[in-house]
């Protein structure tokens, strides 16, 4: 009888989000099933992945993310049924979760320790992350650093700042991602943008933020006076106008901690600025070295929220002229092969197999004995 390759795959944050369709797209080349996880039931649902893996009986199961209900679920099948897992995730796990919850720093660490080293293999989001997680245990990996899912320019540059109420020659700083408030840090995307904005007496500069998120209302209220003046907060966009949104900007925002959260990502960000062919300004992180060092301003400062950043950002957007941005985006190529879907999908495809093949091989060999 032949041997069933199937692979189960979720993503912990939940059904219908950008994660799970990032790596359904970079499994599509492999027999799926897809457990649809419940973001209201965290718990809930490590039964039923348990219950799926014990009916379906996946030769691997994938999780996207790393949230505790989806790791505790994946340990619990490779304890009971002896199914391999692999994780795929764009953050340090032990940090990221530390700087959230400062008091759980140590068994945060511990967490990502455990996942990475009981795990067959790691799917990256970027070098830096793959790295990481073969030093701490995790047998091998990949990088598949994300990719643009709707790369059309659906809408004009003129068309969308109409929308927005921006005048057509402003000078604009943007940026679209999730508003969610760290209470710890005081800050959001799109913070840096506004504090720089109301530091900068000139009447051509306009910042535009898009998301949703709790932080949403707290940028309105910091943008006091020159909301729908200067500063543009409209809330959330569909996703296939993203591109359109970005394209209708000047400098994209790209705002990291130089810290173990901030260093070792890329962001989704990235690929879409890419793709809208947009200038970028972010701190001085490995990123802005080893894929913009000529498209990009790297600014001071150990955070977008210090002090030092943010009067950097001011003084950039108070010189920053046609001229400069016109140079920046002139150096940016054509393509980076570092965004291509295709490709990604074609080396998580062939990770993927490599690993099947080689976890059945080990398993025909103990039944040999």
């Amino acid at each position: 009888m032949a041997e069933r390759r199937t692979v189960l795959a979720f993503a912990t944050q939940g059904a219908g989000s950008n994660d799970e369709a990032r790596i359904l797209e970079l499994l599509a080349d492999h027999d799926v099933e897809r457990y649809a996880f419940d973001r209201t039931r965290k718990l809930a649902n490590v039964r039923r992945i348990v219950r799926m893996a014990r009916r379906v009986r996946p030769a691997l199961i994938v999780m996207e993310g790393t949230g505790a209900a989806g790791a505790l679920a994946i340990l619990m099948a490779r304890a009971l049924l002896g199914t391999p897992y692999v994780v795929s995730s764009g953050d340090a796990v032990g940090p990221f979760l530390a700087s959230v919850r400062p008091r759980f720093a140590a068994p945060a660490w511990a967490y990502e320790w455990l996942l990475y080293r009981a795990a067959a293999g790691f799917i990256g989001w970027t070098p830096y992350l793959v790295g990481r997680a073969l030093t701490m245990g995790a047998p091998r990996g990949v990088t598949a650093p994300g990719f643009t899912p709707h790369p059309e320019v659906l809408l004009s540059r003129d068309e969308i700042r109409d929308r927005l109420g921006v005048r057509r020659d402003a000078l604009v700083f943007g940026i679209v991602g999730g508003l969610d408030y760290n209470e710890n840090k005081g800050y959001c995307y799109g913070l840096e943008l506004v504090r720089a904005l109301r530091r900068v007496d000139r009447e051509d500069l306009a910042i535009v933020v898009i998301g949703g998120g709790n932080g949403l209302d707290r940028l309105r209220e910091l943008a006091g006076e020159e909301l729908g003046r200067r500063a543009f907060i409209p809330g959330p966009i569909p996703r296939p106008l993203v591109t359109s949104y970005l394209a209708s900007m000047d400098v994209g925002s790209l705002p990291q901690s130089l810290d173990q959260v901030g260093a070792l990502r890329y962001t989704t960000k990235i690929s879409e600025y890419v793709t809208a062919r947009l200038p970028i300004v972010t701190g001085r992180l490995p990123l802005a070295y080893d894929l913009a060092e000529d498209w990009s301003w790297r600014l001071p400062g150990p955070s977008p929220w210090s002090d030092d950043y943010v009067d950097a950002l001011a003084a950039l957007m108070g010189s920053l002229t046609r001229q400069d941005i016109d140079g920046r985006r002139a150096a940016m190529p054509p393509a980076m092969a570092e965004f291509d879907g295709s490709a990604q999908r074609r080396r998580v495809g062939a990770f993927v197999t490599d690993l099947l093949d080689d976890t059945l091989g080990s398993r025909r060999r103990r039944a040999g004995r």
